[in-house]
């Protein structure tokens, strides 16, 4: 019989695609004397019971939901690891009130986020870029959120206040800087970190105005 602590593991694998056993450890057995041990053992179990599956093309094995069927080698793996790992920066923060991997609106060609999530009950849509793009890459890519605004699909979303519909902030995480044009109806930061991006704010900046945090907050599902 599966556990609470299997059944997460697993909710985690098929949320993620894919997560290394040391994020496993970190995420489930944070606080036991031994996490990365006790992960070995638990994930050994669900492995042999067929709940999960894993490849050894990594150090550490990287293990995934038994529906993923990404290939075990693929270069996706390390993309997902990624997003693994700006949830587990941005989870130590605090105040994280909802986390979507990869999440899908409307019609193929509008903008597809690496992350939604809601931090300090303000949106953000954040692009993982490990990758450098060219200028004409990034265009697109930022052409295709514009097309999503333009859309106005985000104005349903269960999380919106009632008073004012608001577009998430995009939040590129990437070692380069990329030149964008300034004039898109929506803000466009850059960082190479959560962490860092949340140094630059001001502190003005870090907060919403208190109605519509509250608003956000009241009609969020929670999930992170």
């Amino acid at each position: 019989m599966l556990t609470a602590r299997d059944k997460a593991i697993i909710d985690d694998l098929t949320r993620f695609r894919c997560m290394s056993r040391d994020d496993i450890a970190d995420l489930h057995f944070h606080g036991l004397k031994n996490p990365k041990y006790a992960a070995n053992n638990i994930l050994l179990r669900l492995l042999r019971d067929n709940q999960i599956q894993r490849s050894t093309s990594f150090v550490p094995y990287v293990y995934f939901g038994q529906e993923v069927s990404m290939k075990k080698n693929s270069q996706k793996v390390g993309h997902f690891l990624a997003i693994v790992s700006v949830y587990k920066e941005i989870k130590r923060l605090g105040e994280l009130d909802m986390f979507l991997v990869e999440p899908k609106y409307g019609n193929k060609g509008l903008a597809e986020p690496d992350i939604f999530c809601i931090y300090r009950r303000t949106p953000f849509f954040i692009e993982v870029q490990k990758s450098i793009y060219s200028e004409k890459q990034m265009k697109d890519k930022m052409d295709r959120y514009l097309d999503l605004y333009n859309s106005r699909l985000i104005e349903n979303e269960i999380w919106q206040p009632a008073s004012v519909k608001v577009f998430p902030h995009i939040l590129i995480l990437s070692e380069q800087h990329y030149a964008i044009d300034s004039s898109y109806p929506f803000r466009i930061m850059q960082a190479p970190s959560f962490v860092q991006f949340l140094q630059t704010l001001k502190p003005r900046e870090e907060q919403k105005p208190r109605e519509e945090q509250r608003e956000i907050k009241s009609n969020l599902k929670i999930k992170n």
